[in-house]
């Protein structure tokens, strides 16, 4: 998959519950430029990792997701493993950081959901 599929606060349970294998959720701000930046590193990542979902949300829309999921800075990166919430992702927005930092993750435990 290489378009990262928009989410709002009405779906995103839905959709992302009902996802196979990894899924990657980028909260943004349209006027944020390290979130513009990560869209595009996620889409490139994407690209070489067919199995792995992208999803995004743009916290100026749904406030509720933002206030659900604690935010307080952005962008912000979630990790679904089989629908399930697995953990928030602190990477480097660089190609190699975000593989060992999603590589370490899913040898992990789950953390609990925001």
């Amino acid at each position: 998959m290489n378009a990262i599929a928009t989410l709002d606060q009405f779906d995103f349970h839905h959709r992302v519950g009902a996802t196979h294998g990894p899924a990657l959720v980028l909260f943004h701000s349209p006027g944020c430029a390290s979130c513009r930046h990560w869209k595009r590193l996620l889409t490139d990542y994407a690209v070489l990792h067919d199995n792995v979902t992208l999803y995004q949300v743009d916290v100026q829309r749904d406030m509720a997701l933002a206030h659900e999921f604690g935010l307080f800075h952005l962008p912000a990166l979630f990790l679904y493993l089989n629908g399930q919430f697995h953990c928030e992702l602190q990477s480097e927005a660089r190609m190699e950081d975000l593989n060992a930092v999603l590589d370490a993750a899913m040898d992990a435990s789950p953390q609990e959901a925001p």
